[in-house]
């Protein structure tokens, strides 16, 4: 598992890989907790390059419903076939009280038509569920933490049997269930029927030499001193209480960053420019300024040598 991940880009530790794997093989939904930037939301991006499956995403937030992340009916589309469907009737109804009496009832029976699946919307649950053709989907719910409780309720009755029911259709059930994925920042706590509901894995930010390899797999143009260097900077920045401590993909950024400056290593005054592509806070910038940059670039440069 830890071979496939690194073939398709994702450097797991042995625990994430094993979690994966389970989830893969059970089949069961993977509950994935951690920090923002530790990497849960591309897990699912990376199941869905190697199975070479649809990626299906709901990004959660407050206030979250069925129209957005289950289906909904295309009104325009259903508004515009009414129409049609009228001006057809009306226009063969030249004199003959039969003829105007056919075309009220060719416009019932648009009516009737109205909701079909030809007007049904799939959202990604009702998409991952109604699932047709080539490998089972992965169904990535990202930051469910974000939506409300009425919402997490929902979620769990669906992953309970993987079905929907559409009133008007009548209920979809998978005939492969998706490979589920949700991402939780912890901004509150999950349910606990959720979690029982699910394979769970608490998601760390990397080591010191795994995110090196991780720079290095991602950005191959940046000098090995270089990548070094930024993790361990990076590593320090973590330490310091920061209102949003940088995660991996800011790491990648700022390694970039400076490569494309022309820097083999880091120095006070690279340091000093390219704060915010990995610090994205103003009040954070201002306290490792306070905290003096020339330490953290001395302190990097040792722990990167």
């Amino acid at each position: 598992m830890l071979a496939a991940l690194t073939e398709h880009g994702y450097l797991a530790d042995e625990g994430l890989a094993t979690a994966i794997y389970l989830a893969l093989v059970l089949p069961r939904p993977l509950l994935l907790e951690g920090e923002a930037g530790v990497g849960k939301t591309e897990v699912a991006k990376v199941l869905a390059r190697w199975t070479g499956a649809k990626l299906l995403r709901v990004q959660c937030y407050e206030g979250i419903d069925v129209s957005q992340a289950v289906y909904e009916w295309d009104y325009a589309r259903q508004l515009l076939h009414l129409r049609a469907a009228e001006v057809s009737a009306g226009g063969g109804g030249g004199g003959s009280g039969s003829g105007g009496g056919a075309g009220g009832g060719e416009v019932r029976d648009v009516e009737d038509e109205l909701y079909s699946e030809r007007f049904l919307v799939r959202r990604p649950l009702l998409a991952a569920i109604d699932h047709r053709e080539g490998p089972p989907p992965v169904l990535l719910i990202d930051e469910v933490d974000r939506a409300d409780d009425e919402f997490e309720a929902f979620l769990l009755e669906i992953l309970s049997d993987y079905s929907v029911t559409v009133p008007e259709l009548g209920t979809f059930r998978a005939t492969q269930p998706p490979r589920v994925i949700i991402t939780s920042n912890r901004t509150r706590d999950v349910h606990d029927a959720l979690k029982r509901r699910c394979l769970y894995h608490w998601v760390e930010h990397p080591s010191f030499e795994r995110e090196v390899a991780i720079v290095r797999l991602r950005a191959p143009y940046v000098l090995d001193r270089l990548a070094r260097q930024v993790a361990a900077a990076v590593e320090q920045l973590r330490t310091m209480e920061l209102y949003k401590p940088p995660g991996v993909a800011e790491t990648i950024d700022w390694a970039s960053a400076l490569a494309a400056l022309g820097r083999a290593q880091l120095d006070e005054h690279s340091v000093e420019v390219t704060l915010g592509t990995v610090l994205k806070y103003r009040e954070d910038q201002e306290r490792v300024r306070r905290a003096d940059i020339s330490e953290l670039v001395r302190a990097a440069v040792l722990r990167g040598a």
